[in-house]
């Protein structure tokens, strides 16, 4: 079954008929002259810059502490003289 977009009451691609399958999800939209309507791309892009919004907000910004920092704390905890791994110059032990 062809499903076909719906705005403001109206099928996008002009089709008209008792039996037609409609949504607003633009996922779900099968009907190619809907798809390429103006009102179509136009949603797709609203819902498309509305998504990277929502993904900017949720990022996750790096923390002060990085791997190398907690690791480095880790073993100036611990008692004795701990080796750092390779990739530390400079340090031979903490």
């Amino acid at each position: 079954m062809i499903t076909h977009f719906k705005i403001g009451g109206h099928l996008a691609c002009g089709h008209k008929g008792s039996n037609l399958i409609s949504t607003r999800e633009l996922n779900r939209v099968k009907c190619r002259s809907c798809r390429n309507t103006d009102a179509f791309k136009e949603a797709r892009k609203t819902q498309r810059n509305a998504a990277r919004r929502a993904s900017r907000k949720t990022r996750v910004t790096p923390t002060a502490t990085d791997w190398r920092t907690a690791w480095t704390e880790r073993l100036t905890a611990m008692a004795g003289r701990q080796r750092l791994p390779r990739g530390f110059t400079g340090q031979p032990f903490v």
